[in-house]
């Protein structure tokens, strides 16, 4: 599959890797894909077998686009790229949005879904976003199994995804589909409890649960 990923911060390169070493045809989408220091920075990237393109170019060569870049600036980026570009394409937001003074840029309608609006003939997904890049890639490194998310309106776009997903290491029953793209926001909220999580144990690197009742119980509130 021909994979686009937007951003060469960590989380573009550690799914830029992982995909690469799937043997998936990978790009890395770039405002400076020529910048001599950033290629080096990204030397192990290229060694996996991703290469550096400019984002236009990463959102033409791809069958599913990533969102990886900062939230607060991936709605400007996409609309330089354009709608006619994003158009019928699986769009993966991992991206969550943080403003300086470490509150949500998104309080209210979380980023999947203002790119949703923007872009309606891109098909969003929203996953990802609930664990750190090495997790992420890595979901076998926890000492017990977490779980990621799906949000989004496109069945066969979250089953595009879960195939991305599984292929980093999420079994099947790991993948919970929370239902349409509303349902992003409560992904991107978590980055809240994240960061208190982080700094409550002094690392980035665990994952979340879904619990269901015991054998027996009802499921439901009385």
């Amino acid at each position: 599959m021909r994979i686009g990923i937007l951003g060469t911060g960590n989380v573009g390169r550690a799914l830029a890797a992982a995909w690469a070493r799937t043997g998936h045809d990978v790009v890395l989408g770039s405002r400076r894909p020529d910048d001599p220091v950033l290629l080096e920075e990204l030397e192990e990237v290229t060694a996996a077998g991703s290469r550096i393109v400019a984002s236009s170019a990463a959102a033409e060569h791809a069958e599913v686009l990533v969102n990886a870049t900062p939230g607060t600036a991936s709605v400007e980026l996409l609309r330089a790229i354009g709608a006619e570009a994003l158009a019928g394409k699986v769009l993966l937001d991992v991206g969550v949005g943080f403003l300086a003074d470490g509150t949500l840029s998104h309080p209210v309608v979380s980023l999947g879904e203002e790119i949703q609006q923007a872009f309606p003939g891109a098909r969003v997904v929203k996953a990802l976003c609930t664990v750190d890049r090495k997790v992420m890639i890595a979901p076998d490194s926890l000492e017990s199994p977490g779980t990621v998310f799906l949000s989004g309106e496109d069945a066969e776009a979250k089953d595009v995804v879960r195939g991305l997903v599984a292929e980093l290491g999420w079994s099947d029953d790991a993948v919970l589909d929370l239902g349409g793209i509303a349902t992003a926001r409560g992904q991107e909220h978590f980055a809240l409890l994240f960061i208190g999580i982080a700094q409550a144990t002094g690392t980035y690197e665990f994952g979340i649960r879904v619990v269901p009742p015991a054998s027996g119980g009802s499921g439901t509130d009385d």
